[in-house]
């Protein structure tokens, strides 16, 4: 059965349309970045090698076709220096008890590029999180998913700098 005979005419004009006017606006899957192609190879270094942002920022790395290479001298650096999770407290109940907290996890990274100087970056990533201490077993859980949800948008986020490091 030839392709014609599966689709009407109109239906192959207008997916062949669509799909020019999409990428001819520059419309990108989600995650999906052009890193420039002094950046293709890197070594990632970080202070907690086995941490959940490094193992996100491996696989988002590799994803995007990076190259995770050991550290030489014509080899571009990315360095997260730190990670942090802060949670202020934004309400209260009646008795005291705190009702909701915001979550804020911030993330400090350096790119070097050889014979340049290291560009220094950071991000943070805000969440809300409302607390019932009658389910905190189930919060508890609720929470874990968040950070792990935050760790991995600023992941994204180191990903996306990194696309555009080159192209000013």
């Amino acid at each position: 059965m030839s392709l014609f005979k599966a689709f009407s005419f109109k239906q192959v004009v207008s997916i062949v349309l669509v799909t020019l006017m999409m990428s001819g606006c520059g419309f990108r899957l989600q995650q999906s970045y052009s890193i420039p192609t002094q950046l293709s190879t890197l070594h990632l270094t970080s202070s907690d090698e086995y941490s959940e942002l490094t193992r996100i920022l491996n696989d988002r790395l590799r994803v995007n076709s990076i190259n995770l290479v050991q550290a030489s001298d014509n080899v571009p650096i990315l360095r997260l220096v730190n990670d942090s999770l802060e949670r202020a407290t934004l309400s209260l109940y009646p008795t005291g008890n705190v009702a909701e907290y915001e979550l804020i996890y911030h993330v400090n990274y350096t790119v070097v590029l050889p014979n340049e100087e290291p560009q220094h970056f950071k991000t943070a990533i805000r969440r809300d999180y409302k607390d019932d201490p009658r389910t905190a077993l189930a919060k508890s859980r609720e929470m874990e998913l968040l950070v792990k949800e935050m760790r991995s948008q600023a992941a994204d986020r180191i990903v996306q700098t990194l696309a555009t490091i080159g192209k000013s």
